[in-house]
This record gives structure tokens, C-alpha cells and sequence, in this order.
């Protein structure tokens, strides 16, 4: 299956694309700053795109050519009902054939080449 078509099987209805574009305008410093290293295929290649919607959940970055989704976590995800809400949206994603890689928006921050490396091994899986 071609990857634009992928993508077109999980878009959600307009409420989820309208919101994710208003996510898009209100990135974090962290989503930002890994925009400008995945965006136009400068990482290994791959398509990228940012807050995009997958079944019921918007993700903050997908290459859907590799099926690979890259989320940023702030603060909010180490409560409690963050991690179950991160729990339960990642074993949907990979029960759709997605895999998910994870890291803290201090992460990007600080060290945005460790973070570039694991993205790249995750595109070679």
C-alpha cells in the first residue's frame, strides 16, 4: 500500500484535522526544534509530518512511508493518568502497525543528536 493512501485510511473527520492544525501553530521550543531536523526529507529521507491525525489520537510527528511516530512528552505525561493515557494510545498505535518512539521534550533539547540517531535506527527497523 502506497504511503499516501495509508495516510488517507487513518485521517479522522474535520473536528481532528482542525485541531491539529491548531496544535501545529502552538508547538512546544522542543516539537519546534525537531521540526527543522525531519521536515522536507532532511532526516535519512523520510517524509515527515507533523501533528497529524491517526485514528483517534494526533500524533506529533509520523513518517507513515515507515510507520514510524515520534512523540515529545513535557511534564504532563509522568502523572499518573498521563502515563496510562501514553500506555493506551501506544499499544493502539501498534496494534495498527505503527511503532512508537518516545522521548521528553528536555531530551530534544539538550541533546538533539542523540535524539536524531535513535529516530534514524528507528526508520532502518
Amino acid at each position: 500500500m502506497r504511503a499516501g493512501n495509508l495516510y488517507h485510511r487513518f485521517v479522522m473527520h474535520h473536528r481532528q484535522v482542525k485541531r491539529a492544525r491548531r496544535l501545529r501553530r502552538a508547538g512546544t521550543d522542543a516539537e519546534k526544534l525537531l521540526w527543522q531536523k525531519l521536515r522536507s526529507r532532511r532526516l535519512g529521507g523520510a517524509k515527515f509530518r507533523r501533528q497529524a491525525p491517526i485514528g483517534p489520537y494526533i500524533v506529533d510527528f509520523v513518517s507513515f512511508e515507515h510507520k514510524l511516530v515520534v512523540e515529545l512528552d513535557g511534564g504532563q505525561h509522568n502523572a499518573p493518568e498521563g502515563r496510562q493515557h501514553d500506555l493506551k494510545r501506544t499499544a493502539w498505535l501498534e496494534d495498527e502497525g505503527f511503532r512508537v518512539l518516545r522521548f521528553w521534550n528536555n531530551q530534544v533539547l539538550a541533546n538533539l543528536e542523540g535524539v536524531l540517531e535513535s529516530i534514524i535506527k528507528g526508520l532502518d527497523k
